[in-house]
């Protein structure tokens, strides 16, 4: 065995503390943690979630509203994230791509409100589509009143 834990090209997992995915079930939202959940654990899969450490996931706790909304397009991009990853491997599951595209519907929706009340979220939104550029116009952020 060398210094990395392979022995004859296989990983050893007697000291380590991981998680074997073994992805034999199909997705649906009574087996998975929901998007803020997910987000805040990093896993949206609770048979793979590993608190490691950490009893309790840390809270997040938005400030105000603006911070709250970004909090959850986050978690909905998170959630698209970790379930597309779960799709690539598993095509043919139709509950997680309705889950998919019912996450990619809401996040949509709550980019469009958050780029209405607080001005573009990346340099690609719809909200920059106009003249002049408006990617730099002041106020940023951290620039506004709490």
């Amino acid at each position: 065995m060398n210094n990395y834990g392979m022995n004859r090209g296989y990983y050893n997992y007697i000291n380590n503390n991981y998680n074997i995915p073994t992805y034999e079930q199909n997705v649906s939202k009574n087996n998975i943690f929901d998007p803020y959940n997910g987000f805040i654990r990093g896993n949206l899969f609770p048979d793979l979630y590993n608190s490691y450490k950490v009893d309790d996931s840390y809270q997040i706790r938005p400030m105000n509203e603006q911070a709250e909304m970004l909090t959850y397009i986050d978690a909905l991009t998170f959630a698209c994230i970790d379930l597309g990853l779960y799709l690539d491997i598993n095509p043919e599951d139709k509950d997680a791509l309705e889950m998919y595209n019912e996450y990619r519907t809401n996040l949509g929706e709550y980019m469009i409100r958050y780029q209405n009340q607080y001005g573009p979220i990346t340099r690609t939104s719809e909200a920059l589509n106009s003249y002049p550029w408006k990617w730099n116009d002041s106020p940023w952020p951290w620039e506004k009143g709490v």
